[in-house]
């Protein structure tokens, strides 16, 4: 059930912390070992060995503090990317593939698993948006701070005066919420689109509408109206792209509360000083 769901992502959380704090005071023992033989032995030779060790242990550790900062219990959940070009045309989008391949390569070498749920395709090259979903520990807490609009200045390969060119593509990045969460979406209220999956696949993409889009108008606690739309053409049947297309939706909602709590609590902390 949910509850046992929530108690063993808890128990898989506290593991990780402390095999991560005993590999790196293994890797410290083993530093402070090699470093006592050098000294007894008088051998200069293995400096090179010892500085490596050191080195390690600094990112071990380093990376421990990092954790430690992310302190937020959603920075521990999975997360979907989405990337948007900005106006700009083939530059922009072109733009926007090289940031969408750069978090897919970043997310590889970290060991996440990563699902292109939606890519729109540029007119002529690159891509006009693209949704990503990276499943991993921390994956939101590592990713979350990319927020916003990226900036490009470069000599564009797609002028042929070579002149100097700035593109824009704006990054949103939101923790997905499984059903330990609980959103509640009336099904009547959304708006249901179906459409041909782009893209390379089997015998039903491009045959058939498997692809779906949901809009969806939510109104926050403190007023605010949120038009979302979000697109899935993922899976192989309409069926289950609608189920994680939701599961998208309300994962947005999601981020949309959980904005306006900390807008909120950070007022309240302003307001005291």
């Amino acid at each position: 059930n949910v509850a046992a769901q929530g108690v063993m992502r808890e128990i898989a959380t506290r593991r990780e912390w402390v095999d991560a704090w005993q590999a790196a005071r293994r890797r410290a023992d083993d530093a402070s070992a090699l470093i006592d033989l050098a000294r007894e032995a008088q051998d200069e030779s293995m400096e090179t060995d010892i500085e490596a060790e050191l080195t390690e242990v600094d990112n071990l550790v380093a990376d421990l503090e990092f954790r430690n900062m992310l302190s937020d219990p959603d920075d521990v959940r999975d997360a979907i990317l989405k990337v948007q070009a900005g106006a700009g045309g083939t530059e922009a989008q072109d733009w926007a593939e090289m940031l969408l391949r750069m978090y897919m390569r970043w997310a590889e070498r970290k060991g996440y698993s990563i699902a292109l749920l939606d890519e729109q395709e540029g007119d002529q090259a690159g891509i006009k948006s693209a949704s990503i979903e990276i499943a991993g520990a921390y994956a939101f807490g590592n990713l979350k701070s990319e927020n916003g609009v990226h900036r490009l200045v470069r000599i564009s390969p797609y002028d042929s005066n070579a002149r100097r060119h700035t593109s824009f593509a704006s990054i949103f990045v939101y923790p997905v919420v499984d059903d330990d969460v609980n959103i509640e979406v009336n099904p009547a209220d959304v708006e249901l689109e179906t459409f041909r999956s782009g893209g390379k696949g089997g015998q039903n993409v491009n045959k058939v509408e498997t692809a779906v889009r949901l809009r969806y108008t939510f109104v926050s606690p403190r007023g605010d109206s949120h038009q979302i739309i979000v697109s899935c053409q993922e899976e192989r049947s309409q069926l289950q792209n609608r189920e994680r297309a939701m599961k998208m939706l309300k994962s947005e909602i999601y981020e949309v509360l959980r904005r306006e709590e900390a807008e909120r609590k950070a007022a309240i902390e302003g307001s005291k000083k």
